[in-house]
Protein backbone atom coordinates (compact mmCIF):
# COMPACT_ATOMS: atom_id res chain seq x y z
CA UNK A 1 0.00 0.00 0.00
CA UNK A 2 2.32 2.30 -0.44
CA UNK A 3 6.46 3.15 1.40
CA UNK A 4 4.63 4.97 4.74
CA UNK A 5 2.54 2.73 6.43
CA UNK A 6 -1.30 3.51 7.01
CA UNK A 7 -2.39 4.75 10.52
CA UNK A 8 -6.56 3.07 11.12
CA UNK A 9 -8.36 5.73 12.66
CA UNK A 10 -10.91 3.80 14.71
CA UNK A 11 -14.26 5.81 14.09
CA UNK A 12 -16.66 5.20 17.05
CA UNK A 13 -18.80 7.86 18.86
CA UNK A 14 -16.63 10.61 16.84
CA UNK A 15 -18.68 11.05 13.49
CA UNK A 16 -17.13 14.65 12.50
CA UNK A 17 -14.22 15.80 10.50
CA UNK A 18 -13.95 19.18 12.72
CA UNK A 19 -13.02 19.05 16.92
CA UNK A 20 -12.02 15.50 15.88
CA UNK A 21 -8.38 15.19 17.77
CA UNK A 22 -8.16 11.37 17.08
CA UNK A 23 -8.08 12.44 13.15
CA UNK A 24 -6.21 15.20 13.82
CA UNK A 25 -3.44 12.86 15.27
CA UNK A 26 -4.24 10.46 12.38
CA UNK A 27 -3.06 13.11 9.67
CA UNK A 28 -0.23 14.70 11.61
CA UNK A 29 2.54 12.99 9.75
CA UNK A 30 1.02 12.71 6.85
CA UNK A 31 0.26 8.98 6.47
CA UNK A 32 -2.32 7.69 4.66
CA UNK A 33 -5.34 7.48 7.09
CA UNK A 34 -7.72 4.29 7.05
CA UNK A 35 -11.03 5.37 8.48
CA UNK A 36 -12.52 2.31 10.23
CA UNK A 37 -15.91 1.68 11.61
CA UNK A 38 -16.24 -1.40 13.49
CA UNK A 39 -19.68 -3.25 14.09
CA UNK A 40 -17.75 -4.50 17.21
CA UNK A 41 -19.46 -6.37 20.62
CA UNK A 42 -19.59 -3.07 22.21
CA UNK A 43 -22.02 -1.95 19.31
CA UNK A 44 -23.22 -5.05 19.14
CA UNK A 45 -25.13 -4.84 22.71
CA UNK A 46 -26.79 -1.46 22.19
CA UNK A 47 -30.46 -0.99 21.92
CA UNK A 48 -33.04 -0.80 18.81
CA UNK A 49 -32.95 3.01 18.92
CA UNK A 50 -29.22 3.89 19.67
CA UNK A 51 -27.98 0.77 17.49
CA UNK A 52 -29.62 2.01 14.15
CA UNK A 53 -29.18 5.66 14.84
CA UNK A 54 -25.19 5.14 15.02
CA UNK A 55 -25.48 2.90 11.90
CA UNK A 56 -27.31 5.66 10.13
CA UNK A 57 -25.04 8.27 11.57
CA UNK A 58 -22.19 6.03 10.25
CA UNK A 59 -23.45 5.80 7.05
CA UNK A 60 -23.98 9.88 6.78
CA UNK A 61 -20.42 10.16 7.72
CA UNK A 62 -19.36 7.54 5.31
CA UNK A 63 -20.44 10.38 2.49
CA UNK A 64 -18.78 13.19 4.21
CA UNK A 65 -15.46 10.91 3.90
CA UNK A 66 -16.14 10.46 0.20
CA UNK A 67 -16.18 14.22 -0.63
CA UNK A 68 -13.17 14.16 0.64
CA UNK A 69 -11.20 11.85 -1.22
CA UNK A 70 -11.45 9.45 1.82
CA UNK A 71 -13.97 6.60 2.34
CA UNK A 72 -15.39 4.69 5.76
CA UNK A 73 -14.28 0.83 5.64
CA UNK A 74 -16.99 -0.85 7.47
CA UNK A 75 -16.56 -4.27 9.42
CA UNK A 76 -18.66 -6.16 11.77
CA UNK A 77 -16.74 -8.44 14.47
CA UNK A 78 -14.80 -8.38 17.42
CA UNK A 79 -12.87 -5.06 17.65
CA UNK A 80 -9.54 -6.50 18.63
CA UNK A 81 -9.66 -9.19 15.38
CA UNK A 82 -10.84 -6.76 13.03
CA UNK A 83 -8.25 -4.62 13.78
CA UNK A 84 -6.46 -7.30 13.55
CA UNK A 85 -7.09 -8.44 10.10
CA UNK A 86 -6.86 -4.75 8.52
CA UNK A 87 -3.18 -4.19 9.81
CA UNK A 88 -2.74 -7.83 8.12
CA UNK A 89 -4.13 -6.79 5.03
CA UNK A 90 -3.01 -3.13 4.97
CA UNK A 91 0.59 -3.07 6.80
CA UNK A 92 -0.61 -0.56 9.26
CA UNK A 93 1.35 -0.39 12.73
CA UNK A 94 -1.09 2.36 14.22
CA UNK A 95 -4.07 2.34 15.62
CA UNK A 96 -5.61 5.57 16.99
CA UNK A 97 -9.21 6.39 18.49
CA UNK A 98 -11.43 8.55 20.26
CA UNK A 99 -11.69 7.67 24.31
CA UNK A 100 -15.07 6.64 25.24
CA UNK A 101 -15.49 5.99 29.05
CA UNK A 102 -18.45 3.75 29.81
CA UNK A 103 -17.43 0.15 31.55
CA UNK A 104 -18.43 -1.53 28.14
CA UNK A 105 -16.47 0.30 25.94
CA UNK A 106 -13.48 0.50 28.29
CA UNK A 107 -13.49 -3.45 28.90
CA UNK A 108 -13.10 -3.53 25.36
CA UNK A 109 -10.75 -0.71 24.46
CA UNK A 110 -7.87 -2.04 27.41
CA UNK A 111 -8.15 -5.35 25.86
CA UNK A 112 -7.11 -3.97 22.48
CA UNK A 113 -4.73 -1.86 23.33
CA UNK A 114 -3.29 -4.53 25.61
CA UNK A 115 -3.03 -7.34 22.50
CA UNK A 116 -1.62 -4.61 20.25
CA UNK A 117 1.01 -3.46 22.17
CA UNK A 118 2.33 -7.00 23.29
CA UNK A 119 2.56 -6.86 19.33
CA UNK A 120 4.47 -4.29 18.94
CA UNK A 121 1.83 -2.18 17.55
CA UNK A 122 1.48 1.55 18.80
CA UNK A 123 -2.33 1.77 19.77
CA UNK A 124 -2.66 5.60 21.31
CA UNK A 125 -6.34 6.97 22.20
CA UNK A 126 -7.39 10.76 22.99
CA UNK A 127 -9.60 12.68 24.07
CA UNK A 128 -12.52 14.06 22.23
CA UNK A 129 -15.41 13.32 23.82
CA UNK A 130 -14.97 15.13 26.90
CA UNK A 131 -14.39 18.81 27.45
CA UNK A 132 -12.50 17.55 30.85
CA UNK A 133 -11.38 14.02 31.66
CA UNK A 134 -12.23 12.47 35.00
CA UNK A 135 -9.10 12.41 36.00
CA UNK A 136 -8.03 15.84 35.18
CA UNK A 137 -10.83 16.91 37.89
CA UNK A 138 -10.05 16.83 41.49
CA UNK A 139 -11.29 17.97 44.96
CA UNK A 140 -8.92 19.84 47.24
CA UNK A 141 -8.31 16.33 48.49
CA UNK A 142 -7.25 15.30 45.76
CA UNK A 143 -10.81 13.01 45.39
CA UNK A 144 -13.87 13.17 42.83
CA UNK A 145 -16.54 15.23 42.94
CA UNK A 146 -19.53 13.35 44.41
CA UNK A 147 -22.21 16.82 43.84
CA UNK A 148 -22.79 18.47 40.47
CA UNK A 149 -22.50 22.33 41.62
CA UNK A 150 -18.90 22.18 43.19
CA UNK A 151 -17.98 20.04 39.83
CA UNK A 152 -19.29 22.94 37.85
CA UNK A 153 -17.59 25.64 40.16
CA UNK A 154 -14.08 24.05 39.49
CA UNK A 155 -14.62 23.47 35.67
CA UNK A 156 -16.25 26.26 34.93
CA UNK A 157 -13.23 28.76 34.22
CA UNK A 158 -10.45 26.05 33.15
CA UNK A 159 -8.96 27.36 29.30
CA UNK A 160 -10.65 24.75 26.95
CA UNK A 161 -8.77 24.64 24.20
CA UNK A 162 -10.00 26.19 20.37
CA UNK A 163 -11.58 23.05 18.19
CA UNK A 164 -9.41 22.40 14.88
CA UNK A 165 -10.95 23.43 11.39
CA UNK A 166 -12.50 19.96 9.85
CA UNK A 167 -9.05 19.02 7.14
CA UNK A 168 -9.41 19.55 3.49
CA UNK A 169 -7.77 16.60 2.53
CA UNK A 170 -7.21 13.46 4.55
CA UNK A 171 -4.29 11.19 3.17
CA UNK A 172 -5.57 7.96 1.21
CA UNK A 173 -3.79 4.98 0.52
CA UNK A 174 -2.96 3.85 -2.73
CA UNK A 175 -5.42 0.39 -2.30
CA UNK A 176 -8.30 0.17 0.20
CA UNK A 177 -8.67 -2.43 2.14
CA UNK A 178 -12.69 -4.39 1.11
CA UNK A 179 -15.43 -3.17 2.79
CA UNK A 180 -18.18 -4.96 4.54
CA UNK A 181 -21.99 -3.79 2.80
CA UNK A 182 -23.74 -2.16 6.35
CA UNK A 183 -27.07 -2.84 4.45
CA UNK A 184 -26.53 -6.44 4.95
CA UNK A 185 -26.46 -6.29 8.89
CA UNK A 186 -30.45 -5.43 9.25
CA UNK A 187 -29.25 -2.95 12.20
CA UNK A 188 -32.91 -1.35 11.21
CA UNK A 189 -34.60 -4.93 11.86
CA UNK A 190 -35.06 -4.33 15.54
CA UNK A 191 -36.78 -0.81 15.35
CA UNK A 192 -39.39 -2.58 12.82
CA UNK A 193 -41.94 -0.03 11.80
CA UNK A 194 -40.76 2.53 14.10
CA UNK A 195 -38.06 3.37 11.99
CA UNK A 196 -40.20 5.08 9.00
CA UNK A 197 -41.78 7.08 11.84
CA UNK A 198 -38.32 8.31 13.38
CA UNK A 199 -36.40 8.86 10.95
CA UNK A 200 -37.99 11.97 9.51
CA UNK A 201 -37.45 14.09 13.10
CA UNK A 202 -33.73 12.64 13.16
CA UNK A 203 -30.88 15.32 12.90
CA UNK A 204 -28.51 13.45 10.77
CA UNK A 205 -24.83 14.40 10.82
CA UNK A 206 -22.26 16.67 11.34
CA UNK A 207 -23.17 19.26 8.96
CA UNK A 208 -27.00 19.30 10.20
CA UNK A 209 -25.63 19.47 14.18
CA UNK A 210 -23.63 22.73 13.19
CA UNK A 211 -26.56 24.11 11.78
CA UNK A 212 -28.83 24.04 14.68
CA UNK A 213 -26.10 24.88 16.81
CA UNK A 214 -25.86 28.15 14.95
CA UNK A 215 -29.65 28.52 15.17
CA UNK A 216 -30.00 28.01 18.77
CA UNK A 217 -27.22 30.52 19.48
CA UNK A 218 -28.68 32.67 17.24
CA UNK A 219 -32.40 32.70 18.38
CA UNK A 220 -32.96 30.80 21.27
CA UNK A 221 -30.04 30.69 24.03
CA UNK A 222 -30.85 34.32 25.21
CA UNK A 223 -34.16 32.94 26.64
CA UNK A 224 -32.60 29.38 27.38
CA UNK A 225 -33.78 29.78 31.24
CA UNK A 226 -37.13 30.68 30.89
CA UNK A 227 -37.48 28.13 27.81
CA UNK A 228 -35.90 25.00 28.43
CA UNK A 229 -38.26 23.67 30.91
CA UNK A 230 -41.37 23.76 28.45
CA UNK A 231 -42.22 21.12 26.21
CA UNK A 232 -43.87 23.44 23.68
CA UNK A 233 -41.25 25.58 23.40
CA UNK A 234 -38.23 25.24 20.93
CA UNK A 235 -35.90 26.44 23.51
CA UNK A 236 -33.38 23.97 23.56
CA UNK A 237 -30.26 23.25 21.52
CA UNK A 238 -31.68 19.75 20.17
CA UNK A 239 -27.91 18.38 20.70
CA UNK A 240 -28.78 15.16 22.54
CA UNK A 241 -28.06 12.94 19.23
CA UNK A 242 -25.50 14.92 17.77
CA UNK A 243 -23.50 15.25 20.93
CA UNK A 244 -23.91 11.24 21.67
CA UNK A 245 -22.45 9.99 18.44
CA UNK A 246 -19.80 12.88 18.13
CA UNK A 247 -21.63 14.56 14.95
CA UNK A 248 -21.08 17.42 16.91
CA UNK A 249 -18.02 18.24 19.40
CA UNK A 250 -18.40 19.28 23.03
CA UNK A 251 -15.53 21.84 22.44
CA UNK A 252 -17.69 23.62 20.02
CA UNK A 253 -20.18 23.66 21.88
CA UNK A 254 -18.94 25.14 24.99
CA UNK A 255 -16.98 27.94 22.87
CA UNK A 256 -20.50 28.89 21.44
CA UNK A 257 -21.74 28.79 24.57
CA UNK A 258 -19.32 31.27 25.68
CA UNK A 259 -19.54 33.63 22.71
CA UNK A 260 -23.05 33.63 23.27
CA UNK A 261 -22.27 34.24 27.01
CA UNK A 262 -19.46 37.35 25.96
CA UNK A 263 -22.41 38.92 24.17
CA UNK A 264 -24.43 39.70 26.62
CA UNK A 265 -27.07 36.26 25.93
CA UNK A 266 -27.30 35.49 29.88
CA UNK A 267 -29.14 32.12 29.28
CA UNK A 268 -25.84 31.14 27.61
CA UNK A 269 -24.20 29.95 31.00
CA UNK A 270 -27.18 27.66 31.81
CA UNK A 271 -26.42 26.27 28.53
CA UNK A 272 -22.60 26.03 29.71
CA UNK A 273 -23.85 24.16 32.77
CA UNK A 274 -25.82 21.47 30.89
CA UNK A 275 -23.44 20.60 29.05
CA UNK A 276 -21.18 20.42 32.28
CA UNK A 277 -24.11 18.44 33.53
CA UNK A 278 -23.15 15.93 30.45
CA UNK A 279 -19.21 16.41 31.86
CA UNK A 280 -20.11 15.44 35.50
CA UNK A 281 -22.09 12.12 34.44
CA UNK A 282 -18.79 10.68 32.91
CA UNK A 283 -16.77 12.19 35.44
CA UNK A 284 -19.06 9.58 37.81
CA UNK A 285 -19.07 6.62 35.57
CA UNK A 286 -15.21 6.49 35.73
CA UNK A 287 -15.25 6.88 38.78
CA UNK A 288 -17.71 4.84 40.24
CA UNK A 289 -18.52 2.36 37.04
CA UNK A 290 -21.24 0.59 39.30
CA UNK A 291 -23.36 3.58 38.92
CA UNK A 292 -24.36 1.67 35.59
CA UNK A 293 -25.54 -1.42 37.19
CA UNK A 294 -26.41 -0.68 41.20
CA UNK A 295 -27.28 1.76 43.38
CA UNK A 296 -25.18 4.30 43.34
CA UNK A 297 -25.90 5.52 47.05
CA UNK A 298 -25.51 1.77 48.70
CA UNK A 299 -27.90 2.56 51.64
CA UNK A 300 -30.94 1.90 48.55
CA UNK A 301 -30.12 -1.72 48.15
CA UNK A 302 -32.86 -3.16 50.33
CA UNK A 303 -35.19 -0.02 49.03
CA UNK A 304 -38.23 -2.21 48.52
CA UNK A 305 -38.68 -1.04 44.86
CA UNK A 306 -40.91 -3.14 41.97
CA UNK A 307 -38.98 -5.42 39.69
CA UNK A 308 -41.83 -6.92 37.57
CA UNK A 309 -41.09 -5.51 34.00
CA UNK A 310 -44.46 -7.01 33.23
CA UNK A 311 -46.81 -5.43 36.36
CA UNK A 312 -49.66 -3.17 34.78
CA UNK A 313 -48.86 -0.36 35.70
CA UNK A 314 -45.21 -0.71 34.05
CA UNK A 315 -46.85 -1.65 30.86
CA UNK A 316 -48.78 1.55 31.16
CA UNK A 317 -46.13 3.63 31.88
CA UNK A 318 -44.35 1.98 28.62
CA UNK A 319 -47.29 2.33 26.59
CA UNK A 320 -47.63 5.82 27.81
CA UNK A 321 -51.43 5.01 29.28
CA UNK A 322 -50.66 6.04 32.93
CA UNK A 323 -53.27 8.39 32.62
CA UNK A 324 -51.06 10.94 33.67
CA UNK A 325 -50.91 13.15 30.36
CA UNK A 326 -47.42 14.95 31.04
CA UNK A 327 -45.83 11.26 31.67
CA UNK A 328 -47.76 9.84 28.72
CA UNK A 329 -47.21 12.75 26.04
CA UNK A 330 -43.81 12.50 26.93
CA UNK A 331 -43.45 8.29 26.09
CA UNK A 332 -45.09 9.09 22.76
CA UNK A 333 -42.73 11.90 22.25
CA UNK A 334 -40.44 9.05 22.33
CA UNK A 335 -41.69 6.79 20.20
CA UNK A 336 -42.21 9.57 17.05
CA UNK A 337 -39.38 11.47 17.40
CA UNK A 338 -37.02 8.77 19.20
CA UNK A 339 -35.98 11.66 21.89
CA UNK A 340 -37.62 13.45 24.97
CA UNK A 341 -37.93 16.70 26.49
CA UNK A 342 -35.60 16.91 29.08
CA UNK A 343 -38.56 18.05 31.87
CA UNK A 344 -40.42 14.98 30.37
CA UNK A 345 -37.54 12.54 30.82
CA UNK A 346 -37.59 13.54 34.79
CA UNK A 347 -41.19 13.42 35.19
CA UNK A 348 -41.48 9.98 33.66
CA UNK A 349 -38.69 8.55 35.95
CA UNK A 350 -40.14 10.33 39.06
CA UNK A 351 -43.59 8.88 38.13
CA UNK A 352 -41.88 4.82 37.55
CA UNK A 353 -39.69 5.09 40.78
CA UNK A 354 -41.77 6.68 43.19
CA UNK A 355 -45.39 7.07 42.32
CA UNK A 356 -45.31 3.53 40.76
CA UNK A 357 -42.38 2.59 43.08
CA UNK A 358 -40.66 0.47 39.92
CA UNK A 359 -36.70 -0.09 40.23
CA UNK A 360 -34.99 2.44 37.79
CA UNK A 361 -33.09 -0.30 36.34
CA UNK A 362 -36.44 -1.10 34.30
CA UNK A 363 -36.76 2.89 33.20
CA UNK A 364 -32.99 3.18 32.57
CA UNK A 365 -33.12 -0.37 30.19
CA UNK A 366 -36.15 1.05 28.48
CA UNK A 367 -34.41 4.06 27.55
CA UNK A 368 -31.42 2.41 26.86
CA UNK A 369 -34.05 0.48 23.78
CA UNK A 370 -36.03 3.58 22.95
CA UNK A 371 -33.69 6.64 22.38
CA UNK A 372 -31.72 7.75 19.88
CA UNK A 373 -29.66 9.98 21.77
CA UNK A 374 -28.90 7.19 24.29
CA UNK A 375 -25.79 7.79 25.95
CA UNK A 376 -24.76 5.12 28.59
CA UNK A 377 -23.15 7.55 31.37
CA UNK A 378 -26.32 10.34 30.88
CA UNK A 379 -28.89 7.61 31.30
CA UNK A 380 -27.40 6.24 33.96
CA UNK A 381 -27.02 9.14 35.87
CA UNK A 382 -30.56 10.31 34.98
CA UNK A 383 -32.10 7.60 36.59
CA UNK A 384 -30.55 7.19 39.75
CA UNK A 385 -31.23 11.03 40.01
CA UNK A 386 -34.63 10.99 39.60
CA UNK A 387 -35.16 7.29 41.51
CA UNK A 388 -33.40 9.25 44.73
CA UNK A 389 -30.43 6.56 44.51
CA UNK A 390 -27.74 8.61 42.80
CA UNK A 391 -26.27 11.59 43.22
CA UNK A 392 -29.14 14.46 44.33
CA UNK A 393 -28.28 15.90 47.93
CA UNK A 394 -31.91 15.76 48.41
CA UNK A 395 -32.94 12.83 46.91
CA UNK A 396 -36.62 12.10 48.85
CA UNK A 397 -37.98 15.44 48.77
CA UNK A 398 -38.20 15.40 44.53
CA UNK A 399 -40.93 14.28 43.45
CA UNK A 400 -42.00 15.81 40.93
CA UNK A 401 -46.42 15.94 40.59
CA UNK A 402 -47.20 15.24 36.89
CA UNK A 403 -50.09 17.30 37.51
CA UNK A 404 -48.73 20.69 38.46
CA UNK A 405 -45.91 20.09 36.79
CA UNK A 406 -47.85 20.26 33.51
CA UNK A 407 -49.89 23.60 34.86
CA UNK A 408 -46.53 24.79 34.96
CA UNK A 409 -44.78 24.28 31.86
CA UNK A 410 -47.74 23.42 29.61
CA UNK A 411 -50.08 25.94 30.91
CA UNK A 412 -52.24 25.71 27.76
CA UNK A 413 -51.93 21.76 26.84
CA UNK A 414 -49.77 22.77 23.88
CA UNK A 415 -47.69 19.78 24.21
CA UNK A 416 -49.86 17.12 25.40
CA UNK A 417 -52.40 17.91 22.56
CA UNK A 418 -49.66 17.67 20.15
CA UNK A 419 -49.01 13.70 21.39
CA UNK A 420 -52.13 12.44 23.10
CA UNK A 421 -54.98 11.60 20.72
CA UNK A 422 -57.70 9.81 23.21
CA UNK A 423 -60.65 12.62 23.20
CA UNK A 424 -59.58 14.92 20.58
CA UNK A 425 -61.86 15.71 17.66
CA UNK A 426 -58.86 16.47 15.45
CA UNK A 427 -55.83 15.07 16.62
CA UNK A 428 -52.74 16.09 15.37
CA UNK A 429 -50.39 13.86 12.73
CA UNK A 430 -47.72 13.78 15.75
CA UNK A 431 -50.32 12.26 18.04
CA UNK A 432 -51.90 9.97 15.58
CA UNK A 433 -48.10 8.96 14.58
CA UNK A 434 -47.92 7.39 17.63
CA UNK A 435 -50.31 4.43 16.90
CA UNK A 436 -47.96 4.48 13.65
CA UNK A 437 -44.69 3.72 15.39
CA UNK A 438 -45.38 1.22 18.48
CA UNK A 439 -45.69 -2.21 18.39
CA UNK A 440 -48.96 -3.52 16.32
CA UNK A 441 -49.18 -6.39 19.79
CA UNK A 442 -50.19 -3.34 21.99
CA UNK A 443 -53.37 -3.25 20.09
CA UNK A 444 -54.12 0.63 21.17
CA UNK A 445 -56.49 2.95 18.58
CA UNK A 446 -56.85 6.64 19.00
CA UNK A 447 -60.57 5.83 18.64
CA UNK A 448 -59.85 4.23 22.25
CA UNK A 449 -60.63 6.36 25.74
CA UNK A 450 -58.12 7.80 27.45
CA UNK A 451 -57.37 6.19 30.85
CA UNK A 452 -57.94 7.02 34.16
CA UNK A 453 -54.76 7.16 36.28
CA UNK A 454 -53.29 4.08 37.22
CA UNK A 455 -51.93 6.04 39.96
CA UNK A 456 -52.73 9.34 41.00
CA UNK A 457 -50.38 11.84 41.56
CA UNK A 458 -51.64 12.54 45.29
CA UNK A 459 -51.44 8.84 46.43
CA UNK A 460 -48.42 8.20 44.42
CA UNK A 461 -46.71 10.53 46.74
CA UNK A 462 -47.82 9.66 49.66
CA UNK A 463 -46.67 6.51 48.99
CA UNK A 464 -43.14 7.04 48.00
CA UNK A 465 -43.27 9.42 51.39
CA UNK A 466 -44.54 6.54 53.57
CA UNK A 467 -41.59 4.12 52.20
CA UNK A 468 -38.72 6.46 52.56
CA UNK A 469 -39.63 6.97 56.10
CA UNK A 470 -40.29 3.48 56.71
CA UNK A 471 -36.86 2.80 55.34
CA UNK A 472 -35.59 6.20 57.86
CA UNK A 473 -34.49 8.30 54.73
Amino acid sequence: MGDQQPVIWWVRKDLRLADNPALTAAIADGAPVIPLFIFDEVVERYGAAPKWRFLLGARAFAARLGALGSRLVFRRGAALAVLRDVMAETGARRVIWTRDLDPDAVARDTAVKSALKFAGIEARSVKGNLLFEPWTVATKTGGFYRVYTPFWKAVRDTDVPVPKRAPSTIPAPPDWPASDDPDTWDYARPMDRGAAVVAPHLQLGERAALERLETFIADWVADYVANRDRPAVPGTSLLSQNLAWGEIGPATCWHAGRRALEAGKVGAETFLKELVWREFAYHLIYHTPQIVSGNWRPEWDAFPWGTDASAPAVIAWRQGRTGLPFVDAAMREMYVTGTMHNRGRMIVASYLTKHLMTHWQIGKRWFEDCLVDWDPASNAMGWQWSAGSGPDATPYFRIFNPETQLTKFDPDAIYTSAWIAEGQRQPSATALSYFEAIPRSWQLSPSDPYPTPVVSAGEGRQRALAAYETRGF
